[in-house]
């Protein structure tokens, strides 16, 4: 080994010595030994699927309330249950037009998560979990990450088999990056690298420094490329040739040239993303413990958007926010809205929602799927520390334009002990798959071995189409339109008065404004707050000149205007 090379490797530890960061967020950049890669042009879509974790189990049935059966709800949690009526902060009904099994509230703080669902952008599936949950976090998260049933120990990560199936086989890293695929398949944000990612026999890689310009100065400075036509990337000894020790040198080997790929590139790309013109939010505005109040989420999601909108070609990106482990404190005692849960539930979505303007902003809504995923929900019980403690099923989010949106499944059944289990975790992934990242069957049934096959996973699960995403996305006008619309008035033409019929799908202000032919507002004709359903507000039009005008209904994001005569 010559004196450029031990003096690469002597400085090989600070680049590796703490998380590689862009804009102050940790991130994973993970790759493969030998099969991680190929030419991005073999893959047939840019679309991006971000992993949204929600480590600690996340207790379901305080951020998805039942209408239909508040009381018993009420019964089984008393101390930390979510007001319906009678409060200023009581939930929010999510949808009146479902079919009342599956009619939920949201959560107080979760009026963003609301209003991404008015608009098609939002889908929600209820008692999703595996077969024989244990209430285990590290097994359970191992289980959602290898994409295996209860019984199975997998290596790999189904993610990474994705990845796998979807870049063909490229010697790495002398190959990778290339012209055609410049970024990592997939980054985590955060410190660790997730079996989620991993491949049978991959080595993932981790390159750190505070922000990209940094991190790109430092790895310049590193000897080994300063001598580049003298100094070739060094190969293992052949004797060890076969073996995972061969491997395991030949990845630290091609870590010099593929980390100065890698600083360059993603420093390029983040630049060329530039600065956000949407505003974010920072910090939890009400009571919540110490650690609770700043969103975590933030950062990250903005490093992503500015990243894609940069020309970053990363497939799959995975985002975290802790502290769902709510055994105890989950809500405050005085107040059973506020607390560390409800942090969480405002953190997510407006975070969620703010994502979403900005990758619209960014001309980029039409590529990225965002799902959540946590180890396990809680008990339906509450127990006497105002907390939940681990249980099995519980709701996974959908977020995105490429979302199918509406409610899949219908609320637990609360006299049970656990939420029971109503859709397979690897059914969600893998319809996600088929229909968003557009996996054929073939492939699916290594994604999510066994699923694709007439016996199913080594648990007998076997495929079933559910509505979650969108193979070509066609817009949500009729979703939208079934549950807000401005009806037409009655008489049409008016003398006098008339009656403004509109329907709305939650508590939302209603503000109806006539316009004459000029566009120039001459009268508000209904202005004020509005329970879900159908209305009919007559309205007076006395001292309006004889002619053609036209009603503007606004709620929320929808808008819509007819046509009104008025005669004398």
């Amino acid at each position: 080994m010559n004196k450029s090379r031990r003096d690469f490797l002597k400085k090989l530890p600070l680049a590796m010595s703490i998380p590689f960061t862009i804009g102050g967020i940790p991130l994973r950049v993970l790759a493969e030994n030998s099969s991680w890669s190929r030419m991005a042009a073999a893959s047939n879509n840019d679309r991006v699927l971000i992993i949204l974790q929600m480590h600690g189990g996340n207790d379901g049935l305080n951020c998805l309330i039942p209408v239909e059966r508040y009381d018993e709800y009420y019964s089984r949690r008393a101390n930390i249950a979510i007001p319906a009526k009678n409060s200023v902060r009581k939930y929010i009904p999510l949808d009146s037009t479902i079919t009342s099994d599956a009619q939920v509230g949201l959560h107080p703080d979760m009026q963003a998560m609301k209003g991404l669902y008015d608009i098609g952008r939002l889908t929600v599936v209820q008692g999703v979990s595996y077969k024989n949950n244990n209430g285990s976090h590290f097994r359970g998260r191992d289980i959602w990450f290898m994409g295996g049933s209860a019984d199975e120990y997998l290596q790999s990560g189904w993610v990474g088999r994705y990845l796998q199936g979807e870049f063909a086989p490229e010697k790495y890293p002398e190959d990778f990056p290339n012209n055609d695929m410049p970024d990592p398949l997939a980054i985590e944000m955060g410190n660790d690298v997730s079996l989620i990612f991993h491949q049978q026999g991959s080595i993932p890689t981790s390159v750190s420094l505070n922000d990209p310009e940094s991190f790109a100065e430092l790895v310049g400075e590193l000897e080994g490329f300063i001598d580049e036509e003298v100094d070739p990337r060094g190969l293992p000894p052949q004797y060890l040739e076969g073996s995972p020790y061969y491997k395991e040198l030949d990845w630290i080997l091609g870590l010099e040239d593929k980390s100065k790929d890698y600083a360059e590139r993603l420093y390029e790309v983040y630049l060329a993303g530039g600065q956000t013109s949407i505003t974010y939010p920072e910090t939890y505005p009400f009571n919540a413990p110490n650690g609770s109040l700043r969103n975590p989420l933030t950062p990250q999601l903005k490093l992503i958007a500015r990243l894609l909108a940069g020309g970053c070609k990363t497939k799959v990106f995975m985002v975290k926010i802790g502290g769902f482990d709510t055994h105890a404190d989950q809500v405050e005692k005085y107040d059973t809205t506020m607390g560390g849960h409800a942090a969480l539930m405002y953190h997510i979505s407006t975070a969620m929602n703010a994502f979403q303007e900005d990758l619209r902003a960014r001309g980029q809504e039409d590529r990225v799927l965002s799902v959540t995923t946590s180890e396990f929900g809680r008990r339906i019980q509450s127990n006497g520390s105002f907390g939940t403690d681990h249980g099995t099923g519980g709701p996974l989010f959908i977020f995105g334009k490429g979302a199918n949106p509406g409610v899949v499944g219908t609320v637990p059944d609360l006299s049970q002990s656990n939420v029971e289990m109503q859709f397979d975790y690897r059914l969600v992934y893998g319809n996600i798959m088929k229909d968003w990242m557009l996996v054929d069957d073939t492939r699916l049934n290594d994604i999510f071995p066994g699923l694709m096959t007439a016996e199913g996973t080594s648990d007998g699960v076997t495929f079933a189409p559910l509505p979650l995403a969108q193979q070509l996305i066609t817009g949500t006008e009729g979703f939208i339109g079934d549950r807000f619309s401005l009806k037409d008035c009655y008489p049409n033409p008016a003398k006098g008065k008339t009656t403004v019929h509109f329907m709305v799908n939650s508590y939302y202000q209603v503000t109806v404004n006539l316009m004459n032919n000029e566009g120039v507002q001459v009268k508000t004709l209904v202005d004020g707050m509005y329970e879900p359903g159908e209305h009919k507000i007559e309205v007076a039009l006395d001292g309006l000149p004889a002619g053609s005008y036209v009603y503007q209904m606004k709620t929320g994001y929808y808008k819509e205007a007819k046509k009104l005569i008025i005669i004398h």
